[in-house]
């Protein structure tokens, strides 16, 4: 874990890092935000896992949406990648946590088996801290920012990122999305 903003005193043994784009950033917990930065790690080893089960104790989600009800929580300071929820779901079913309630195209639904409501009954104690210091997280950080802009950039930037994954985009196709992101950015404007 790197500490922004922070001198090798605050932290003992821990490095002093300024972020991929060289902005600094603030210590919350387990987790550190900041302008600029990198991808930090929101969760400890497990403690993703543990939270994704939860959400499907709730209720059956796909991947996207478990990505979204993260992002809430934490009010945009964090949304987990699909590279770490999509590996995630499919440890949990592999280890008899979760199945597939349902499937729509290839896109799965997933939902808490009994083993899996168990295996959270058993680590409740530990939830309750993840819970905790992500309730800290998602008001220290919403205090600051509208979550509802965050989530809309979040969702801007991972449909762009969906869109150039799956392949060369036609001229017409890249006009198309510019257009659109540069009339939201007019209607920015008018605000």
């Amino acid at each position: 874990m790197f500490y922004r903003g922070h001198d090798h005193e605050d932290h003992p043994g821990r490095e002093r890092h300024r972020g991929r784009h060289g902005g600094f950033g603030e210590y919350f917990g387990n987790f550190e935000r900041g302008f600029g930065g990198g991808r930090e790690r929101m969760f400890d080893n497990g403690e993703l896992r543990l939270v994704i089960l939860q959400i499907l104790a709730k209720k059956p989600s796909y991947g996207y949406e478990i990505i979204k009800e993260i992002e809430e929580q934490l009010a945009g300071a964090y949304s987990p990648s699909p590279g770490v929820v999509y590996p995630t779901l499919t440890m949990l079913e592999e280890e008899g946590y979760a199945v597939v309630a349902s499937t729509e195209g290839n896109k799965k639904r997933y939902a808490a088996t009994e083993q899996g409501l168990a295996y959270l009954k058993q680590n409740q104690g530990i939830l309750e801290g993840i819970g905790h210091r992500m309730e800290k997280m998602g008001k220290a950080y919403g205090r600051e920012r509208a979550p509802q802009i965050m989530r809309a950039i979040m969702n801007l930037k991972f449909a762009l990122k969906v869109r150039a994954r799956s392949g060369k985009l036609s001229p017409e196709q890249i006009r198309k999305i510019a257009e659109a992101i540069d009339a939201a950015a007019r209607v920015i404007d008018e605000v």
